[in-house]
């Protein structure tokens, strides 16, 4: 079976829920959380995670479109990008 790993970034202001909004819908979409990092900066709130799936019909089009259905309820930027593209965007 197939095994993917995305990098999953969560920033806007504080509000109660956010954790458990994106938590829920890695749930449904069968993502596993690998690692996390979450940090409050007064009211500014950020989490970066690294998730990992291990599934065939796993879409990261309608998992990305959910995240970012989320975002817009609680008012925060939810970012996914699949593992390869985060390091590649990012090298040195």
């Amino acid at each position: 079976m197939k095994t993917d790993r995305f990098v999953i970034t969560v920033i806007g202001v504080d509000t109660v829920g956010i954790v458990a909004g994106v938590t829920s819908v890695m749930s449904d979409y069968g993502v596993n959380i690998i690692d996390i990092r979450q940090t409050l900066m007064e009211d500014i709130f950020t989490m970066l995670m690294i998730g990992e799936v291990k599934s065939e019909n796993f879409v990261l089009k309608d998992f990305q479109e959910k995240m970012a259905e989320v975002g817009g309820e609680f008012k925060v930027e939810i970012r996914v990008q699949h593992e390869d593209v985060f390091r590649y965007m990012h090298r040195i």
